[in-house]
């Protein structure tokens, strides 16, 4: 059995989250989106670490800002939506929904989660009950439909919240305090979110991230995940838009 792999995560930008995993059977690296590479290449730096790969979720440029930064230093293999080879800086590898591919002995699965972007991916790790879901679900929220439907976002959540319920998501925004107000305008009466909430502005009183959630807690307090289809989530983000 392989070693389990490391997941490091630290702030970047204003309120973007850079995550590194690390495989101490191989010294793979891979970073999940490259938001701000100052901040990674000090993030690897402090755990002694050689960045190997770059798993891009989508094209936005605070998830691809440091991929030619990051390349020209490490020389790394840049992993990313088949479908968005075009927007994706030094983009080698495409991939889609159903593709795997191994990292220091675990598998990687991708998964296809359009809406936010159209194409846009998670990385799930079954071995360490991980998912990067970039910026498809948040703790108590989901991405903007920038280019996206309800329709596809509706099943983009759905397939996450189909993975076991102890899989931590790690979502790439501090997004959970103003996602939770407005939560609890659309279910005030929600007894597992208020308890959600109340735990989640103790976190960021004391400076401790919020990230990442699980699926069984945004099963039980995310309006976007339960809501009972895609016009009723179209309604709510129409909603949070304005909120």
């Amino acid at each position: 059995m392989p070693s389990p792999l490391d997941i490091h995560m630290f702030p970047c930008l204003t309120d973007n989250y850079g995550f590194l995993v690390h495989s101490p059977d191989t010294g793979e690296t891979a970073c999940v989106d490259t938001p701000e590479a100052s901040k990674i290449i000090l993030a690897l730096e402090e755990k002694g670490w050689n960045l190997t790969h770059i798993w891009n979720t989508h094209h936005h440029p605070d998830h691809t800002w440091g991929n030619d930064k990051l390349n020209d230093l490490y020389g790394v293999t840049i992993i990313g939506c088949e479908a968005d080879k075009d927007r994706i800086p030094g983009l080698d590898i495409g991939v889609g929904d159903g593709d795997s591919f191994e990292f220091g002995g675990h598998e990687v699965h991708v998964i296809d989660t359009p809406g936010h972007t159209i194409g846009h991916i998670a990385f799930h790790i079954p071995d360490a009950k991980a998912a990067f879901v970039g910026d498809t679900i948040f703790a108590l929220g989901c991405g903007r439909l920038f280019e996206g439907t309800p329709e596809q976002m509706f099943e983009s959540l759905g397939k996450i919240t189909a993975l076991p319920d102890d899989t931590a998501l790690y979502c790439a925004h501090e997004y959970t305090l103003s996602n939770g107000r407005f939560a609890l305008s659309v279910e005030p009466d929600n007894q597992d979110l208020i308890d959600y909430m109340r735990d989640a502005k103790a976190k960021r009183d004391n400076n401790i991230p919020t990230v990442p959630t699980t699926v069984a807690a945004e099963k039980t307090a995310n309006p976007f995940v339960r809501a009972k289809s895609a016009a009723i989530l179209g309604d709510i983000r129409k909603a949070k838009d304005n909120f």
